[in-house]
């Protein structure tokens, strides 16, 4: 839930400011310098027509593969989490970067929730609009969760932490 609360772009760093990338409604009016995330069948359609520095937003039931061939025109690739019990958009994020070779900005939108960050943070996630204000609040104060022990690789590996043979240290 938003709760009435800002969306706020959220990285490791911090807290960023002036972020260009706006989601289409039926009431966006792009500003200066703002640039919209289009839905995939709009994103392979500019795409197709040699348009550069797109961003695109991915929903849950998208293929990701689709992106493939344009990879390197994409400025942005946000991916949906319209709600917290729906985990597609992981698997996108994941396939993005260990399959696709994606290595641009990697944003979650949507239901972004506090506890779910480290986990989106190990399929490549890099930047999250977020707008749950628990999570904007414990990300303002600096308490991520963290996550002690990892079982499966990810395409961001954990931090060097002493663990037994058989457990996989990323």
């Amino acid at each position: 839930m938003s709760d009435g609360t800002a969306t706020r772009l959220w990285t490791e760093a911090g807290f960023k400011q002036d972020d260009p990338w706006v989601i289409p409604t039926e009431d966006t009016q792009l500003g200066v310098n703002e640039k919209l995330l289009l839905d995939l069948d709009s994103f392979i359609s500019e795409a197709a027509e040699g348009k550069t520095f797109l961003g695109v937003l991915i929903k849950p039931a998208d293929d990701v593969r689709k992106l493939e061939p344009y990879l390197s025109q994409i400025a942005l690739v946000a991916v949906s989490f319209p709600a917290f019990n729906d985990g597609r958009s992981f698997s996108h994020a994941s396939l993005l970067r260990s399959r696709l070779g994606y290595t641009g900005e990697l944003r979650a939108v949507g239901d972004v929730l506090i506890d779910q960050i480290p986990l989106m943070l190990r399929c490549g996630i890099d930047s999250f609009s977020v707008t749950n204000a628990t999570a904007l609040q414990r990300l303002s104060e600096g308490r991520l969760p963290g996550i002690d022990h990892h079982y499966q690789p990810t395409a961001k590996p954990a931090g060097e932490v002493p663990s037994y043979s058989w457990r996989r240290l990323c």
